[in-house]
């Protein structure tokens, strides 16, 4: 007997903690706020150390026009080329604006949550005028790990051309 209840701590010290995950009403402003840190950091700061810590190692992104970027370094290496594209005066800029109302929030109990919306993108050479160029639908996977919050999948899809009359 004792070597079973011995095994059975053994098991409970070597298995990992749980991971509690908040309920829905708790968790749309923690993921809204990972939302925003995610695509302030790809559009607006151009900061690849920071973008890193936002993925997960075994991060997959999936793009119904680029196909599939797998792992942090494929995913931030191509964010860091478009940085540097960027950095010229009159280099072409983009600005992605969630629409509102439409983002929707699952737990995932022992893993983190899901998280759906539409969102609008906009584009400006230089200084110049911005213009409504398209929209698109997303779902991703934040997990939650050593209490941080990481992208770990990503689906972004039906992208399509808008013109700024349809806004």
């Amino acid at each position: 007997m004792t070597l079973i209840a011995g095994l059975i701590a053994a098991l409970i010290q070597t298995t990992a903690p749980a991971v509690v995950i908040p309920d829905e009403a708790r968790l749309a402003p923690i993921i809204a706020e990972r939302d925003a840190a995610l695509f302030t950091t790809m559009f607006d700061r151009c900061d690849p150390d920071a973008l890193a810590d936002l993925v997960t190692d075994d991060l997959e992104f999936y793009h119904d026009r680029g196909g599939l970027t797998a792992t942090r370094t494929a995913f931030v290496a191509d964010y860091a080329k478009g940085c540097e594209a960027r950095k010229a005066p009159d280099a072409w800029r983009s600005r992605r604006e969630l629409v509102p109302g439409t983002m929707k929030v699952y737990a995932i109990p022992g893993v983190g949550a899901v998280e759906e919306a539409s969102h609008l993108f906009y584009e400006r050479q230089g200084d110049g005028p911005e213009t409504l160029v398209g929209r698109a639908r997303f779902s991703m996977l934040w997990r939650l790990e050593d209490g941080r919050w990481r992208l770990a999948r990503a689906f972004s899809i039906d992208h399509a051309a808008v013109s700024n009359e349809a806004h």
